[in-house]
């Protein structure tokens, strides 16, 4: 146990953090691993890797996730913003040195180097957008401005790449952060306006989207190209496993589920641990969220309430978007589940990103809060 009494940067981060929510997200991190150990041999076997090749890869991404989560949630809110702002500038450069020079895998070009930019953008973007939103009442910054054209700038080579299922994620917690700093409502219809028509433009001209679109809505229909053998597969998981499961590693259909142990990992629980299973991870997720928003709502500081409430938005709608598309509840999306599915780039920009909220969401003295109020007053005044 770590004294009240110590000093020491490790004693002030041990009695400022909520322990609660690192023992929620420690809590996942373990589902994931058993999860992977379920999911994955399947699928190294059919690509003729390792029986357990996933599951070693897997623990090894854990290492550097904690230390980056660790680093993270160290940092005051100040050097939050500013690793914030260079984790998004290297991310944007390495997505549009994607674009240029990745390799196409599904249609797309979201890999370069081995890792997704796009997964270390998210954590980034959305802390800069709480800076931006945070500062739209001063007059020396046009806040609310920066904010608005942070998010075209942000989508438009995410849907180059072509990747539809960040960008609206992305577009729904830059909505929700508009919606807390408390814009006005005709700049709200405003966006969402410009939401549906975007939407609509993607159904008419990408054909893949229309396609997917279009089975969504009649399962029977034959028309466009979308594959829906995943999603398909995924709902007969459910009903495969039914309340109780199959128990683990009995489960047939993961065999040819070619994402088993990645967005359709969700699914696999379900065949081999049950419904129940299902249940104990969304009320993990919703605990998270819930008590996320809740320590956010009661930060005096504008920019950690936004902060917090936005990274805990992404981590929320993430989770909400994965489960809904293993369930048929909406368009595929090729989106993982959050400490669960399999994966280096999206467990590290996870860790990245819980460990910003952890630091924006730390308890701080109201002294060192006020002082950062006025600390940009005192350095605008002349000399």
């Amino acid at each position: 146990m770590v004294s009240r009494v110590e000093r020491s940067a490790l004693a002030k981060w041990w009695w400022t953090i909520d322990r609660w929510l690192i023992a929620a997200l420690g809590t996942l991190v373990i589902f994931g691993l058993v999860l992977t150990m379920a999911a994955s041999p399947a699928v190294a076997e059919r690509l003729g890797l390792p029986t357990f090749h996933f599951v070693n890869k897997q623990v090894m991404f854990l290492v550097p996730a904690l230390a980056v989560f660790f680093a993270a949630s160290l940092l005051s809110p100040r050097h939050v913003r500013r690793a914030a702002l260079i984790v998004f500038l290297v991310s944007m450069a390495l997505i549009f040195a994607a674009l240029l020079f990745g390799e196409e895998v599904k249609g797309a070009r979201r890999w370069i180097f081995g890792i997704q930019p796009s997964e270390f953008m998210k954590p980034g973007f959305v802390v800069l957008a709480a800076w931006a939103f945070s500062e739209g009442g001063r007059d020396r910054l046009p806040g609310n401005l920066v904010a608005l054209l942070l998010l075209p700038a942000t989508i438009i080579p995410l849907i180059l790449q072509p990747d539809f299922g960040q960008t609206m994620l992305v577009s729904l917690v830059w909505v929700g952060l508009f919606f807390v700093a408390g814009l006005r409502w005709i700049w709200v219809f405003g966006v969402g306006g410009v939401g549906m028509g975007g939407v609509l433009l993607a159904f008419k001209f990408v054909p893949h989207v229309r396609a997917r679109i279009l089975k969504f809505i009649d399962p029977g229909a034959t028309g466009g190209v979308a594959d829906t053998f995943q999603v398909d597969t995924a709902l007969q998981s459910f009903f495969a496993g039914g309340w109780t499961g199959k128990g683990p590693g009995e489960g047939t259909l993961k065999r040819i589920l070619p994402d088993a142990h990645t967005d359709f990992i969700f699914a696999v629980t379900a065949e081999e641990f049950g419904i129940i299973a299902c249940l104990a991870i969304v009320a993990v997720f919703m605990f998270i969220v819930v008590r996320g928003l809740t320590i956010a709502a009661r930060n005096e500081d504008q920019f950690c309430r936004l902060a917090g409430a936005g990274l805990i938005m992404l981590f929320g709608i993430q989770s909400a978007i994965n489960m809904a598309v293993n369930l048929h509840l909406m368009p595929a999306k090729g989106m993982t589940l959050p400490f669960i599915s399999y994966g280096g780039s999206s467990v590290i920009s996870l860790a990245l990103g819980m460990g910003f909220m952890i630091a924006v969401m730390r308890k701080r003295p109201r002294a060192e809060i006020v002082f950062r109020e006025v600390e940009p007053e005192i350095e605008a005044e002349p000399a």
